[in-house]
């Protein structure tokens, strides 16, 4: 609420949910809850927050850390990962699910020796 430029407190944002919430209203004990940590709001709920906090849903759910936890793992994704690799991904997602069951035990073996080669 505070990096919103609001004063962190129930009423406040009672007031300006409520005034933003296109649903039926919440009550005050609702947002004591959410402001302690003692619930959570429904998700309908959490996007008119978000939206009022100017931050992602995801980060009032889980947590700054989980985003950039995923970005991390998204960026490593997007840098690791060639034209030829994406194309033998896409090649792969073709298959039926019998030959790719097939492929993927072979893959797993083949990176599960690699790493016992490298121990």
């Amino acid at each position: 609420m505070v990096a919103a430029g609001l004063e962190p407190r129930p009423g406040v944002l009672l007031n300006l949910f409520n005034t933003n919430y296109w649903g039926r209203s919440v009550t005050f004990q609702a947002v004591s809850r959410w402001l302690k940590g003692e619930a959570i709001p429904a998700q309908d709920k959490l996007v008119v927050l978000a939206g009022l906090l100017k931050v992602e849903p995801e980060v009032l759910r889980f947590g700054e850390q989980v985003r950039q936890s995923v970005e991390r793992y998204r960026q490593r994704w997007d840098e690791g990962i060639g034209y030829q690799e994406r194309e033998v991904f896409d090649a792969f997602l073709q298959l039926p699910a019998p030959q790719r069951k097939v492929l993927r035990e072979v893959i797993l073996t083949f990176a599960k020796v690699h790493t016992a080669d490298k121990n």
